[in-house]
This record gives structure tokens, sequence and C-alpha cells, in this order.
């Protein structure tokens, strides 16, 4: 079906087809110095001193829970069993790394109005057992990560965060995904920037850095420096060094091409997030006070992944109706990434508990959903949601 006003659009012109055929051209396809080059830019543009890209945003996750259980630090390192506390409403590969190695996740509410954490429920569900949190910024909306410091920092809890949804997004004019010890970014078409598939993790410690360089490649020595925090000292016989493995890792490299592509995307972002901005400007000034349904209330400065429509109390229960009449007028839409996750039969799977209840992750499985935003301006698809 075609719509009108879809979820997702391209931002490439010739600037990503120029760096496709550079790639092609230079004969070389799996990962080399195009996606170095990006990863250098990634982390210049982020204020980070460490990217690594890798084949998607959920790999990105694994290899940043991956990584938590082979660093050498103390106050870093996980164990199976540990408690890790995660957000009820996300994406299925925020959670399945941390179920995969063996973590117990405690899953706590959301605030119904910024999709993110409810910060008092956060607080009772932290006790002597929390070893970490997952943040999560939804739909392209930081936390309050003044508040989430304050909960965490005293009592040593690892925060780590997948920003996936949220590249771009800012929180007292530091960019999320930078906040914790690690935080990932996904490339995938219908995000801030695509790179056909494709996802980052940045980090600000050397020592997490050269881990996840083993576990991205197979767990070897390869693409270690000489000196590094995994294995101390390589030789210097590639040969000795070519299948030397230490960790157990995957195969999560990105091509060649996803990485020349990511290049010419990083040089649009700032346009492609003031875009998305203004659209969420626009949303703000003509839907704030929609008789049917509410947006999502902003913190810090959201990169506006997309735009939810959680229906009003008096509407509850009408959802079927409304997703019809967004269809009829043109929109393409979605529930609110995957609701409750909880909720969801794959937890049998996994360990896990529920922090109290889970109210407002409930109602929005129930009551929820969201339509696409673009770099370009929606002044005629605003007008037209408004009078849904």
């Amino acid at each position: 079906m075609s719509f009108t006003y879809p979820l997702a659009t391209s931002s490439w012109d010739q600037a990503e087809f120029d760096a496709l055929d550079r790639v092609i051209k230079s004969d070389m396809f799996s990962m080399g110095p195009e996606v170095r080059a990006f990863e250098e830019e990634f982390a210049a543009l982020f204020g980070a001193k460490h990217a690594l890209m890798v084949n998607s945003g959920s790999s990105a996750n694994l290899l940043m829970t991956a990584a938590l259980f082979f660093t050498k630090n103390p106050d870093l390192r996980l164990a199976r069993g540990d408690e890790v506390i995660v957000p009820a409403v996300s994406w299925s590969t925020t959670y399945y790394p941390l179920g995969q190695y063996g973590l117990r996740m405690k899953f706590v509410d959301i605030d119904r109005e910024t999709l993110n954490y409810d910060l008092d429920a956060l607080e009772a569900a932290i006790t002597d057992k929390t070893k970490a949190l997952m943040v999560v910024n939804l739909l392209g909306n930081p936390n309050d990560f003044d508040a989430l410091k304050r909960l965490t920092e005293p009592r040593g809890i690892v925060m780590i965060e997948d920003n996936c949804e949220s590249m771009g997004a800012t929180f007292g004019g530091k960019q999320a995904g930078t906040f914790g010890v690690m935080g990932t970014y996904s490339c995938f078409f219908s995000h801030h920037i695509s790179t056909m598939e494709g996802g980052v993790v940045v980090t600000d410690d050397e020592e997490i850095y050269h881990v996840m360089l083993s576990l991205r490649a197979h767990g070897w020595t390869r693409n270690l420096p000489k000196f590094n925090h995994v294995t101390g000292e390589k030789s210097d016989d590639p040969f000795e060094e070519s299948f030397r493995f230490v960790l157990p890792g995957y195969n999560l490299r990105p091509l060649e091409m996803s990485g020349a592509l990511g290049r010419e995307q990083i040089r649009k972002l700032p346009g492609l997030i003031d875009g998305r901005r203004a659209n969420g400007a626009l949303v703000q000034q003509h839907l704030a006070d929609h008789p049917r349904f509410m947006i999502q209330r902003e913190i810090g400065k959201s990169s506006w992944f997309g735009f939810s429509l959680v229906l009003r109390d008096a509407y509850a229960g009408t959802r079927a109706q409304v997703v019809k009449d967004l269809i009829a007028a043109g929109f393409e839409c979605r529930p609110i990434v995957a609701g409750n996750f909880a909720k969801n039969e794959v937890m049998q799977y996994f360990d896990f508990d529920i922090h109290d209840t889970l109210r407002n992750a409930d109602y929005i499985d129930a009551n929820g959903l969201f339509v696409g935003n673009h770099h370009y301006p929606l002044d005629e698809a605003i007008a037209a949601l408004a009078s849904v």
C-alpha cells in the first residue's frame, strides 16, 4: 500500500551514489579504510573518544553488552545473574543481549508523556542488587540525565545507553548516547542517517574500546593495536597474530559500502536534525491540545524520530478506529516501538522481574501509536494530522 505520509523516506542524493561507486572502484568491500574514516568522523561529531561501526544497531547493543562481561575493570564488569534495570517500552534488541548473557532484567514503568523512564518508579526500583541501568532514549527524546546520574553515580551503577532511535538528540548541550559508559546508534534506513544496515557504539573508555575491537571480529587480536588492554603487547609477526583468538567474539563487521555511505550521511546530519526539529516544533504548536490524543513531552532537545500519538483517557480503547482514520488520511503508522515488552511471549526464555506495576507501559501498549517524521518540511502532513 502506498501512503501519502510514509514512516520513512530516503535522505540520499548523488553523494551517496558516488560513495558507493568509490567503493566499487576500490575493489575492497569488507571492513576497511572507509569504515575507519567514518568511525573517526562520527566520534569527532558526537564528542566521543572512540566510535566503533558494526553491521546494525542491534549488533551495537550486543557488542555493548558483551564488552561488560570481558572488561578487566571490576567497577564495570558484569556477570550472569546480575540485575540490570530496563524500561518497559523499547525495541526487542534492547533486551535480547541482556537476556542472552544471563542478566536478570528488572522492568520499570515509563512516563506516559515523555515515554522514557518514570523517574519515581526508577528510584524505587533501584536496590543494592542493581548493577547496571539500560537507558533508552525513545523516539528521539533524551532522558533526564541529571536525574539519572543522581540515582546511579552514588551507587556505582553502570549506565549504558540504547540511543538507536535518538541520534542527534541532546541534553544540556551534550549528545545523547555519550552519557553512559557506552552508547549505541542505528543507521538503518528509517533512522536519522542511513547506511543501508549499520550501527555504532561510542565510548570514552579505551579498555572497553579495545575489548570491542576484538569482540567485533571473531575475538581475534588482528584489529588490536600493538599495545592494548586485552593482550598487553602483540607480536610484530602478522602471521602469528592473524588467527590468534582471545575472546569469544562474533562477526559484527560492517561493509565498506556502509562506511562510505555513513561519511556522506553524517556531513548532512546537522541539517537533517534541524529539519526534524522544525517539524517537531510545528507538531507541538498544532497538536499540543489535540482533543483525541497527546503528543510526546520533550526532554532536552529531541531529534524527533517520529511523532507519538497517545489516546487521551476519554478515547482509551479506540486505537483501532484511530489507525483506520489515519490510514484513510494517508498516514502509515505503527505501535510505539514494541509496547510493553514484558508482555511478549519471548520473555519465557529470559530471567526477569517486574517492579511494581507497568501501568503506563500497558496504557501505551493498548492506546499508543506513532507516525513518521522526516528531514524536509511537513506542514501539509501536520495540518492533516491535526484534523484527524
